[in-house]
């Protein structure tokens, strides 16, 4: 297997290093011009087979690596990745983002239902890559790799929690259930019956250094600490406080639980206090100056107190800033599954994030092509975007997606939505919501092995296949669209529909800066399935491009507004008509799930 990867490495990379244009204005590029590509690096492709066990020795339950489970590592690694940069870039992706590469806790879970770290979100030590992914001389080959074909590099990072270390002495009787603030103050041990601690202490509202000094006892919900075996785990040694953690029990993620409880039971960070402020800032500082990396995706965002990223964010902008990196991207996850831009614009006032993925787009896009609702859910999609600090111009910059890691793959839901659908149709669906990705507003974000047709079972474990040959049962029986593969084989095939859908529309995108960085006004929409269409227009030239979708299961023939100099169009996609029919109205005819991307000529103003 080595040696295959290996010459895969030197028949792809070194033959795309010798081919490809130098590329020296890459970090010039906006975040609204990224095609972003999310992958988790164990599921991509084992370039080193050595690093398969992390360098443990031992069982499953020990090193964590088990190809034939999902729910454990399966191989994939940085070199991996590293080879398969040519098939990104023919796919269309300018930047990789890639899930949490720190160094996980090998296993955790009860007894019977223990799984592994793969996809990097219990993070032990901040400050180094993961053994099973590779050496931290191993993520800086792919980092300059990466830049050598013009592609940024986003890693995905963590503040609002690290691995479960940390043990309640009460924990196992209380079963470890949410103890509120108000039922467990700090100021008492164990509830309001105990004694008197922390005295002065004016509550988590006070992130002033001189108020958090005089927090000196953690055992004001629960009595916590670390058992003897894990103890100096974790990396800034500063983690392994517990008074650096709220210890308040699990998270219902409902009301206050959902700021301050242990994520399914990992251990949840005191993100009020000024020294995991300071020590989180620094960390991540550290990462950019010393990769030089280009952005950052934050997880679980919502769960964090808005005055921890009111000083993280400007102290990380000030950090790519000194290192020269003028388009630094940073955006958040704030998880809501409802069309709805209201919720999660507001942490982009409130909380000062500069982006956050948007949830929004992906719901709207749902219920039009899965759930079968009017196309009217997009344009008031749409309205929603002056709700983000900065307005729709702001909203260019939010990553949009279809499916991902937690909730499903888009084909997925769609197939949920729409039960006995048949494979063509669901092609056909996802190939449209793919042509909405990457044509409509905001930076697109591939989820990997999309553009291979792969359809899960579900969503988190279920979600994350591997692209090279696949031992999970649950994986290799499931049918793919557009492709006679299974997951038991690897699946890079550039001659996949999808993979030709998305190389062609992400190079349509990039050739015209109407898609990435220009206006977007909606023309027309629909109560029903149907017809939905937008102009963009060129930031300089003010050029317009006209787009038309239908979301209907049959043949459309409507008139669309457009702008009313337009006189001709230009087909870069799908059955443009060669002329209007008359002032401000095109004639739009197209197949069900079709669409068209026209160039209008003539200068059009909104």
């Amino acid at each position: 297997m080595k040696t295959l990867i290996s010459g895969l490495c030197a028949a792809l990379l070194c033959a795309s290093a010798a081919t490809a244009q130098p590329v020296s204005d890459y970090r010039a590029r906006d975040a609204a011009d990224e095609v972003i590509y999310f992958v988790l690096p164990d599921r991509f492709e084992n370039g080193d087979p050595t690093n398969d066990k992390g360098g443990l020795k031992g069982d499953r339950l020990t090193t964590g690596f088990d190809p034939s489970d999902k729910g454990f590592y399966h191989g994939g690694d940085f070199k991996g990745l590293q080879a398969r940069l040519p098939y990104l870039q023919k796919l269309g992706i300018t930047a990789l983002w890639v899930a949490p590469i720190f160094k996980n806790k090998p296993v955790q879970g009860p007894k019977g239902q223990e799984s592994a770290g793969y996809h990097g979100y219990w993070v032990t030590d901040f400050t180094q890559p993961d053994p099973h992914l590779g050496t931290e001389a191993e993520f800086k080959a792919l980092v300059a790799a990466a830049h050598g074909l013009g592609m940024k590099v986003y890693i995905d990072i963590i503040t609002n929690h690290t691995a479960d270390v940390i043990r309640y002495k009460e924990g196992e009787a209380a079963g470890y259930a949410y103890r509120s603030r108000a039922d467990y103050p700090y100021s008492r041990k164990g509830g309001l019956t105990g004694a008197p601690i922390n005295p002065g202490f004016a509550g988590d509202q006070d992130s002033s250094p001189a108020n958090f000094a005089r927090l000196t006892d953690p055992a004001f919900a629960y009595s916590p600490y670390v058992p003897p075996a894990e103890r100096g785990v974790k990396v800034p040694a500063w983690l392994n406080d517990p008074l650096f953690y709220h210890n308040r029990g699990d998270s219902t993620f409902t009301g206050e639980d959902a700021r301050f409880g242990d994520f399914s039971g990992l251990d949840d960070l005191f993100t009020e206090h000024p020294r995991v402020r300071d020590g989180m800032i620094a960390i991540y500082k550290d990462w950019i100056d010393r990769y030089r990396i280009d952005g950052y995706r934050i997880d679980t965002a919502r769960h964090v107190d808005p005055g921890f990223w009111q000083a993280f964010i400007p102290a990380i902008k000030g950090a790519a800033t000194a290192q020269k990196l003028p388009n630094f991207a940073i955006f958040a996850e704030v998880y809501r599954s409802t069309p709805d831009s209201g919720y999660i614009a507001q942490y982009t006032r409130r909380d000062q994030l500069p982006a956050v993925l948007d949830f929004a787009f992906q719901a709207a896009v749902r219920d039009v092509l899965g759930k079968g609702k009017g196309t009217v859910v997009l344009a008031e999609l749409f309205d929603g975007d002056v709700l983000y600090e900065g307005g729709e111009a702001a909203a260019l910059r939010l990553p949009t997606f279809l499916g991902n890691h937690d909730m499903a793959r888009f084909s997925t839901l769609v197939k949920e939505d729409r039960p006995g659908i048949s494979t063509d149709e669901l092609l056909a669906r996802v190939q449209l919501g793919h042509a909405m990705l990457l044509t409509l507003r905001g930076a697109p974000v591939i989820y990997y092995g999309d553009e291979q047709g792969f359809v899960g079972d579900g969503g988190d474990q279920a979600a994350r296949e591997d692209m090279f040959p696949s031992r999970v049962a649950s994986y290799n029986d499931n049918t793919l669209i557009g492709t006679h593969a299974t997951t038991a084989r690897s699946n890079f095939d550039e001659a996949h529909p999808l993979f030709r859908t998305i190389a062609s529309l992400s190079a349509i995108r990039r050739a015209h800066p109407a898609l990435t960085r220009g206006q977007q006004i909606v023309r027309d929409y629909a109560q029903t399935p149907g017809l939905f269409s937008v102009s963009r227009f060129d930031p300089e030239t003010r050029a317009e491009i006209f787009i038309a979708f239908n979301t209907a299961d049959h043949p459309i023939t409507v008139n669309s507004t457009i702008g009313a100099t337009v006189k001709h169009l230009e087909a870069l996609s799908g059955p443009c008509p060669a002329a209007v029919a008359a002032p401000s109205s095109v004639r739009v005819a197209l197949p069900a799930f079709g669409w068209m991307v026209c160039r209008a000529t003539g200068t059009s103003k909104p």
